[in-house]
């Protein structure tokens, strides 16, 4: 579990953002104004910071260079090149803009979270263990033989716990937009997990959806 700044000053992205990331398992502050969230920064110390740039009272790009080297991720409108060079060049860890998808957001949070250290190299739920610096799945403290298919299906489901996952966008996230087959592929090698792992009641069949992994927070 990482701890999490949110700054942004649309109430319903910042919501939508801090909702999702509390799903996944993180603790998360919410602010609307650059000034506040260096003030409260000068209180807090967080693993990451979700920075708009456009904010009142001070822009993101102001809020950065005094953020004290919390690693970063500009989620902002602001699309151009021009600003996009301008945050990598001044360090950021990511640039994402809007409008954006929530699954893309969460998978580069964890990205720059493992990068940076800032969050656990495994996750352990029940009687499974997976080592993500090894790839390797253990269930009551057995190895587990996965398919890089299943390995990777595992991961997205982790990754994206507590969430509703279509099976269309599992597809994409794990067979990639060039895959040929259809979506009982994605049935089947759910099923292969749920029984080597026993977590026929933990993979959530979401209806008319795809799946759901169920994980404590």
């Amino acid at each position: 579990m990482a701890s999490i700044l949110i700054v942004e000053d649309e109430i319903s992205i910042n919501e939508l953002v801090k909702r999702n990331l509390q799903l996944v398992g993180h603790c998360c502050t919410s602010v609307f104004d650059g000034k506040i969230a260096l003030s409260d920064m000068q209180c807090h110390t967080y693993d990451l910071m979700i920075l708009d740039i456009m904010l009142p009272g001070l822009d993101g790009f102001e809020v950065f260079k005094k953020a004290n080297e919390t690693p970063t991720i500009f989620l902002t409108a602001r699309n151009s090149l021009q600003d996009r060079i301008k945050g990598f060049s001044m360090g950021a860890d990511d640039y994402l803009t809007k409008p954006f998808e929530m699954l893309e957001l969460l998978a580069r949070v964890e990205a720059v979270l493992r990068r940076t250290q800032k969050t656990a190299s495994r996750f352990e739920t029940g009687n499974v263990k997976i080592d993500f610096s090894s790839h390797q799945v253990f269930h009551n403290g057995q190895l587990v033989e996965c398919t890089p298919k299943e390995y990777e299906l595992l991961e997205v489901l982790v990754n994206n716990r507590n969430i509703a996952l279509s099976r269309e966008k599992l597809l994409e996230l794990v067979w990639g937009y060039d895959f040929e087959g259809d979506t009982r592929t994605v049935d089947v090698h759910i099923q292969k997990l749920r029984k080597k792992l026993g977590w026929e009641d933990r993979i959530k069949t979401v209806y008319k959806l795809g799946y759901r992994l169920e994980a404590g927070r």
